[in-house]
C-alpha cells in the first residue's frame, strides 16, 4: 500500500513540475499559410476541373519528406487548404491530357496564392537525338497509255 502511495506522488510531482522543465518551441516555427491554387489551361486561360494539386513538404537538405497530400480542383479550377507549415514545399500538379506541372515554392506568408497554367503535350524528346526521317516520296509509277504487246511468234 505504501508504495503505490509513493508511485501516485511522484507521478503527481512529475505532472505538476513537467511545464517548467519543457523547452518553448522556437519563434516562429508554429507558423502557418493558407493555401489558394487556382489551375488554368495555357493556351486559353480556361479552368481546370479535377486535376490533382499534390503537396510535399521538403527538407532542408532538398529532399521530398514522406507523406503529402492531394487536392482536388472545383469546376472553377480553384481548391485550397490551411496549415501549411513555412518553408519549402513541392507541388505537383496532374490532369488527364496535360503535361505534368511541378515546382518548388517558398511558403513565407500567413496567405499564399498560386496560380498553375497547365500547357498540352508536345512532341516527345529522346536523348538518342532525332528521330529517322521520312525518306521524300518517291514519284509515282506511271502506268503506260497502252499495255505492252505480247512477244510475237516465230
Amino acid at each position: 500500500m505504501r508504495g503505490i502511495q509513493r508511485l501516485v506522488c511522484i507521478a503527481a510531482i512529475a505532472l505538476v513540475s513537467l511545464p517548467t522543465f519543457a523547452k518553448d518551441k522556437p519563434a516562429g516555427s508554429d507558423k502557418s499559410s493558407n493555401l489558394k491554387f487556382n489551375v488554368v489551361k495555357d493556351d486559353n486561360n480556361k479552368p481546370v476541373r479535377n486535376a490533382s494539386v499534390i503537396l510535399h513538404l521538403v527538407s532542408k537538405d532538398g529532399k521530398q519528406t514522406k507523406g503529402g497530400f492531394q487536392l482536388k480542383t472545383d469546376n472553377e479550377g480553384n481548391t485550397e487548404t490551411d496549415g501549411i507549415p513555412y518553408g519549402l514545399i513541392r507541388i505537383q500538379v496532374l490532369a488527364p491530357g496535360f503535361q505534368t506541372f511541378g515546382d518548388d515554392y517558398t511558403i513565407s506568408q500567413p496567405e499564399t496564392e498560386i496560380n498553375v497554367r497547365l500547357k498540352r503535350p508536345s512532341d516527345q524528346m529522346s536523348v538518342y537525338g532525332k528521330p529517322p526521317s521520312k525518306p521524300p516520296d518517291a514519284p509515282a509509277a506511271t502506268a503506260p497509255a497502252t499495255p505492252p504487246s505480247a512477244p510475237k511468234p516465230n
